[in-house]
């Protein structure tokens, strides 16, 4: 399967890829697409539809995934409804531009449909590394502390639980989390179980297309 990833660092994107294969079952085929490389939510929310029309036009990728930090952001719950006013997460933001970008695409001979898989980290990506390593980093205890504004632990806390510091180097970055996402391989329900609507409707996208 040809799967192109979008994120806000290469080292996320290299964990993420392992994570996919652990989904899927299989390995997959690396798929390049043109434009800035994103750096931090704004960048991915700003190239997403850009990075989609690449990739339908000019390659022949089979899915995109798409995993972005929620910061502080509203934690996407399965409740949520497409929004009148303000979007009320960053996964119901991101679904919303997917449809845009469907409805505007032309067909193009032989091409089948581009996948899309989309997982929010809450707070952050190290906090899914953190499964198996603390177990109080976990989704409802981030959206507990999101309404009663006191956090048991940062994005900083994370980063020095995962790399020993808030301020790795990217190959100390992709080390670590790589690392941690083959530990996770076998467990990616356990993932789940502590990331439910994050890390959930991914992992739920995803195993559709074994």
């Amino acid at each position: 399967m040809k799967v192109a990833i979008l994120s806000e660092s290469p080292a996320d994107e290299a964990a993420i890829r392992i994570f996919v294969e652990g989904l899927l079952g299989r390995s997959t085929e690396h798929v390049e697409y043109k434009g800035l490389r994103s750096r931090g939510w704004p960048s991915v929310r700003n190239v997403f539809a850009a990075v989609f029309m690449d990739l339908w036009y000019q390659t022949d990728a089979d899915a995109l995934i798409v995993v972005v930090d929620s910061d502080e952001a509203a934690i996407h719950h399965p409740s949520h409804e497409e929004p009148v006013g303000p979007r009320p997460c960053r996964f119901c933001e991101l679904r919303q531009v997917e449809r845009r970008v469907r409805d505007e695409l032309r067909p193009v001979p032989g091409r089948g449909p581009l996948r899309i898989g989309i997982g929010i980290a809450t707070p952050a990506i190290e906090a899914w590394y953190a499964v198996g390593v603390d177990p109080h980093v976990n989704e409802p205890t981030w959206v507990q502390a999101l309404t009663s504004r006191q956090f048991p632990y940062t994005k900083a806390n994370l980063k020095h639980l995962i790399y020993g510091t808030d301020r790795p180097s990217l190959q100390l970055e992709t080390e670590r989390a790589t690392t941690a996402a083959r530990r996770l391989t076998d467990s990616l329900d356990d993932v789940i179980e502590r990331f439910p609507n994050g890390f959930g409707p991914l992992a739920s996208e995803i195993r559709t297309w074994r």
